[in-house]
């Protein structure tokens, strides 16, 4: 069975940690796979059983910086330990593929780790394949048209030299790559369009008691949900706001998930509304049968990322999306919901919408239409793992292929380039971080 390491980081929300753990489910059917990542906890999450998990030290950002989840530490030795880490893992796995999801085309914050990681990999002469797994929607963030033309010449670099396949996580109905990335004429690898990524079925994810509670109560409901709780405050408390009107008006209970990292006094605030005043209102922090609850409801009121706008499309439901307000992720979850709405699928909320009279006016109309059906492919993890295997098995190794390897390992060398670790340490250590 070949060998797949898959590097993840989720630096602000949870999206790109569950988007990553529903690709692996798939890869793991066929593939020995070593789920590399290091953000911060998200309770109650679980990765696959039969995936190897290798913590690093966690780091996430806050706005644009990047903090040591563990405060004690310092940034330069984390982000030292990580790389040495990162080699460590490559030399002792020796994997016949590393998939790093989002770098290059994002995440550059993180290049001090990525780019030892890959000049390593080419020197060491081994025949390791490098994808790159791409969500969507790109470098949406306000930029200069001078810093947006460097950061994509600066991918394009990367992508060329390292880089053998781009799995591209997107329906070409609805979302092309060289809408976000206007240097695409400029890359070399095949892209390979996957269709969108969307959460699993109920029966291979965990059920806690709350949701075999929740999930089995009878009657109408509307779920409400903002990702991984840093940002989306503000759509909670004006849900909790109204909740008390709306029981007058209408049967349905509202399930509305804060996320793992909002704020534990805002949590706390919330719910004290529902406790009090609220008795159709349920505050929780996290689920991870979010699809479930989206099964059954009428309605699902959310931010607008990429996980979350694929749950809503999977399931059919009916969706209201807010848009984060996030400078870094706005632009993005704007972008796919406005295309969304024109296809009469959702209806987008902006900052105005969230006073009572037009939030609740939005809410009875959403519940009045039918869902809108659509015929996007949904099937994004399997398609990928599917390319995948056939990606690895065709290109066996040539001469030719040896020869520029070769030529590879002598020009870093050259150019000075050196990987030096500790070898018989290290690699004990990565072996005992194997789940």
């Amino acid at each position: 069975m070949k060998k797949i390491m898959f590097y993840s980081q989720h630096l602000a929300g949870i999206g790109h940690l569950v988007r990553s753990t529903e690709i692996v489910r798939s890869l793991a059917q066929q593939f020995e796979v070593y789920f590399i990542h290091g953000g911060q906890d998200v309770p109650g999450f679980q990765l696959p059983d039969q995936v190897n998990e290798i913590r690093l030290p966690g780091l996430y950002m806050e706005g644009p910086v990047l903090k040591v989840v563990d405060e004690s530490q310092p940034l330069e030795a984390v982000q030292e330990r990580r790389q040495a880490l990162l080699l460590s893992a490559f030399d002792s796995i020796q994997p016949d593929c590393l998939i790093t999801e989002g770098f290059p085309f994002s995440k550059h914050t993180l290049r001090f780790e990525m780019i030892p990681l890959l000049k390593h990999i080419e020197a060491s002469g081994c025949p390791t394949k490098v994808v790159c797994c791409l969500r969507d929607i790109i470098m949406t963030q306000a930029m200069t048209d001078s810093v947006r033309a460097k950061k994509q010449a600066r991918t394009c670099k990367w992508i060329n030299r390292y880089y053998d396949l781009i799995l591209y996580h997107s329906d070409a109905q609805l979302q092309r790559l060289e809408e976000s990335f206007s240097s695409l004429s400029e890359l070399s690898p095949e892209i390979f369009y996957t269709g969108y990524v969307t959460q699993s079925e109920a029966e291979s994810l965990p059920l806690n008691g709350e949701d075999l509670h929740y999930l089995n109560q009878p009657g109408p409901s509307i779920v409400v949900s903002v990702g991984g709780g840093r940002h989306g405050y503000e759509l909670l408390r004006a849900i909790a706001s109204i909740a008390p009107t709306l029981a007058q008006l209408i049967p349905h209970k509202i399930y509305a998930f804060a996320g793992p990292y909002l704020p534990e006094a805002d949590l706390l605030t919330l719910q004290e509304i529902a406790a009090m005043s609220s008795p159709n209102l349920v505050v929780r922090r996290f689920t991870s049968r979010l699809i479930d609850y989206l099964k059954q409801a009428d309605l699902s009121i959310s931010l607008g990322g990429y996980n979350t706008t694929m749950n809503v499309l999977k399931t059919g439901v009916r969706s209201l999306i807010y848009p984060s307000p996030s400078e870094d992720q706005s632009g993005e979850q704007s972008l796919r919901a406005c295309k969304l709405e024109k296809l009469d699928i959702l209806t987008v909320l902006t900052d105005d919408d969230l006073a009572p009279e037009p939030l609740m006016r939005h809410i009875l109309t959403a519940l009045k239409k039918p869902p809108k059906a659509h015929c996007f492919n949904l099937n994004g993890a399997p398609e990928a793992a599917m390319k995948l295997h056939q990606f690895l098995s065709e290109n066996p190794e040539s001469a030719a292929a040896l020869a520029f390897v070769g030529a590879a390992t002598q020009r870093n060398h050259e150019q000075g380039f050196a990987s030096e670790i500790d070898s018989e340490d290290q690699l004990s250590e990565v072996t005992a971080l194997f789940r």
